[in-house]
């Protein structure tokens, strides 16, 4: 099966702004997209810049735009975004990010918006015993949100940055609401000042795109919107 890679290339050495550049790759359909495009970086074009560690789904390394949708390269198939020989596969790198070159995005703003919703359990209280025990249904309450690997492709499939620059994104927010809904925290009044803004949780208008893409299948927008609730209740709390 051949088809056509068309990826967004950009050298800031050289180059003023972004370019496409096609590549023909001899693929099989349940081939990754990430080893297309290791085929026209060993054999093709050396100058190729992308981000890639694990390859499997777990480091989130290789994050980047597919037709149009954010995603993983390593866990992307190829008969998943091409059907028939021939086929054309856009490649651009992740939105709302500075490019550094090609597929690779400084992601320094996206970390610090990451870290500046305490991504850390905080609990000074003395443990009894060995560790902080909490029961299954407590785990389960916030079980999915620990499988983030941090990849971005919910911040660049989000709209809102885009006129809402300091959003601090779904991938943030969801790691807020991770620690907010773990009963060994007692951080909670700290997170909830974090969140409860225009920027923070009200920032999000449910489009749902980040739990779209997310390649962990975490429930981004409903838990920013258990975060949402939260806030509501601590508020009323404070009331009563």
């Amino acid at each position: 099966m051949n088809i056509t890679l068309n990826i967004q290339r950009y050298n800031p050495d050289t180059d003023e702004e972004s370019y496409f550049q096609q590549y023909q790759v001899d693929v099989k359909p349940t081939d990754r997209l990430l080893d297309a495009l290791m085929q026209v970086k060993r054999f093709q074009d050396g100058s190729l810049g992308f981000r890639k560690s694990c390859a499997h789904g777990v480091c989130g390394s290789d994050g980047m735009r597919i037709n149009g949708v954010d995603g993983l390269a390593c866990k992307t198939l190829i008969k998943d975004i091409a059907a028939h020989d021939g086929d054309t596969v856009t490649v651009e790198p992740l939105r709302h990010l500075p490019v550094q070159r090609d597929l690779i995005v400084d992601q320094q703003e996206f970390f610090e918006k990451y870290r500046a919703i305490k991504p850390y359990l905080i609990n000074d209280e003395p443990v009894a015993g060995k560790e902080r025990l909490q029961s299954p249904r407590e785990r389960m309450a916030f079980d999915d949100a620990t499988s983030c690997i941090l990849c971005a492709s919910c911040y660049s499939a989000c709209p809102i940055p885009v006129e809402q620059p300091d959003f601090l994104g779904p991938a943030a927010l969801a790691q807020a609401f991770r620690f907010l809904a773990d009963s060994r925290d007692r951080a909670t009044e700290q997170r909830l000042a974090i969140v409860d803004t225009e920027e923070g949780a009200w920032g999000c208008q449910n489009h749902f795109q980040c739990t779209r893409v997310c390649p962990r299948s975490i429930l981004i927008t409903k838990r920013i919107n258990e975060t949402k609730r939260m806030i509501k209740q601590s508020k009323e709390k404070e009331s009563s």
